[in-house]
């Protein structure tokens, strides 16, 4: 049952295949919570790795971890295997890769304050209108002066700056106040206190690191750590939404391929709409309808169809539909339009199953030939091949100690950007303001003895030895120009160093 160019997803009144082809059409998996929405995941998972497609999923509460073992044999999982006729049916591992935003359990991910954009921080930071507008400003003005903005150090520090220039600022770019850069200062404290720090700096990740194949042929699956992310909602739905903009930024068009050349789950989905403002919407809407033409699959994962923006839905044509309650008028009203979604089935009713299902029981419809979406089939979905459940720490360390990216991202960089810039700037500023104020002393007690030489009616003579002012002035001028020269010299070595 096990097919090369289809992943086998279980048995209706026949076996339920996505095709490789369409599988970048996007899909949507949905149901309430406990009835197999994650086991559906990893099966799908598992069966885009095994036909060389990398996959990148969140692992909201640990259990998809399991991937990277094999399976554990079970009674319920062979009867499963048996009744839907999966004579194929064996145990085995994934090749996998662990990352965690936090850095405890995978390799750190990260990004930069500049590659994130405005558009996308605004949103993380929660900023209304008017303190967004005063953010693409910092941006604008970074981007003009050539300063990078790679941690949450250099956003602070280009804010204080802008602060001290708002007149030239509000004329050159647009009205800067004080409240509103006091308002974004207030959220990055928010957003550092959420372990938001962790996310900003270098390296940065390269997508291709997503995008790897093991050497047998099969797709990494990178599993992102999210139980601890998802105490901080809004950073896990920014992150993710992040990582899909990146992936359409920078993969090339290769229009409709046999296979797609990544499959990325995005759990939790609705996380991702909830409170989000129009234009973000129309981003997500434009990324998702656009991004396939890169080989990007990207399948949601939520509780409901109806989290789902409709202008989102209609793109995801590949569906796998576990069970929904109806107790309420309202669930009632979400049941049928779920049940609108799927081309029916003569042979029951769509809004009364979705009720019905057992767990691991699923309604499948996806795309056949020509694209056209197949007839709903009530099925049961066939048993992973490698473990239900976590890991263990011990195995999840052996894993990261084996990882193709072992060291790669483990280290953080620190190069010399905004906040080493400003900073630098400062201390000239200052440095030449004392000079200027120790300049205008000298001279004007130089004018005082010279009007007491003329009072005195006393011929003059200067003499060529310093006077105590210009010998201060001059020694305080190589102090300063010693300091700031130490300060870039070890900005500059300090980031070799570290670069290598």
């Amino acid at each position: 049952m096990l097919l090369d160019d289809k992943i086998y997803l279980g048995t209706s009144t026949r076996p339920e295949y996505l095709a490789l082809r369409y599988a970048n059409r996007h899909g949507l998996v949905t149901g309430a919570t406990g009835t197999g929405k994650t086991v559906s995941l990893q099966v799908m998972a598992e069966g885009f790795s095994r036909a060389g497609v990398p996959v990148f999923c969140a692992d909201i509460k640990g259990d998809l971890s399991g991937i990277a073992m094999t399976g554990v044999p079970q009674d319920f999982l062979a009867e499963r295997a048996s009744e839907i006729g999966f004579d194929d049916y064996g145990f085995e591992p994934f090749p996998t890769i662990f990352w965690d935003l936090f850095g405890r359990q995978g390799h750190p991910v990260r990004t930069t304050i500049s590659e994130m954009g405005p558009l996308l921080l605004a949103r993380l930071l929660n900023l209304n209108d008017t303190q967004e507008g005063v953010l693409n400003i910092a941006f604008k003005l970074a981007d003009d002066e050539g300063l990078l903005l790679l941690d949450l150090d250099d956003l602070r520090a280009l804010l204080v700056e802008i602060q001290g220039r708002a007149k030239e600022i509000s004329t050159r770019y647009g009205n800067v106040t004080t409240p509103s850069i006091g308002a974004i200062q207030r959220a990055l404290l928010v957003l550092e206190q959420q372990g938001g720090d962790h996310f900003f700096g270098e390296r940065a990740l390269d997508i291709a690191d997503l995008m790897r194949t093991s050497s047998d042929g099969r797709g990494y699956v990178s599993v992102l750590a999210a139980d601890e992310l998802m105490a901080s909602p809004r950073l896990y739905a920014t992150f993710l939404l992040w990582l899909l903009s990146e992936l359409f930024e920078e993969l090339p068009e290769v229009g409709d391929p046999d296979k797609p050349k990544l499959v990325f789950f995005f759990d939790e989905a609705h996380l991702l709409f909830d409170d989000a403002p129009k234009a973000l919407i129309d981003k997500v809407e434009q990324v998702v309808r656009l991004v396939r033409s890169k080989g990007v699959g990207v399948y949601f994962v939520t509780q409901n169809p109806a989290d789902m923006p409709e202008s989102v839905l209609a793109q995801l044509a590949n569906r796998v539909q576990h069970a929904l309650r109806a107790y309420t008028p309202r669930e009632q009203k979400a049941v049928r339009v779920a049940a609108e979604t799927f081309r029916p089935n003569p042979e029951f009713s769509t809004a009364e199953a979705i009720t019905q299902l057992g767990t691991g029981e699923a309604l499948v419809s996806v795309l056949e030939a020509k694209g056209i979406p197949s007839v709903v089939g009530r099925t049961m979905m066939r048993p992973p091949s490698s473990r239900m459940g976590p890991i263990s720490l011990a195995e999840r360390d052996a894993i990261m100690a084996d990882s193709p990216l072992g060291g790669l991202y483990d280290e953080q960089i620190n190069r010399h950007s905004a906040a080493e810039v400003l900073l630098e700037k400062a201390k000239r500023q200052q440095a030449d303001e004392e000079r200027q104020r120790q300049l205008d002393e000298a001279r004007k007690l130089e004018r005082s003895s010279y009007e007491d030489a003329v009072r005195s009616d006393r011929p003059s003579r200067r003499s060529t030895r310093q006077t105590p002012a210009e010998a201060a002035i001059n020694s305080f001028a190589r102090t300063v120009a010693n300091r700031l020269g130490s300060a870039i010299v070890r900005g500059v070595l300090g980031s070799l160093k570290r670069g290598r």
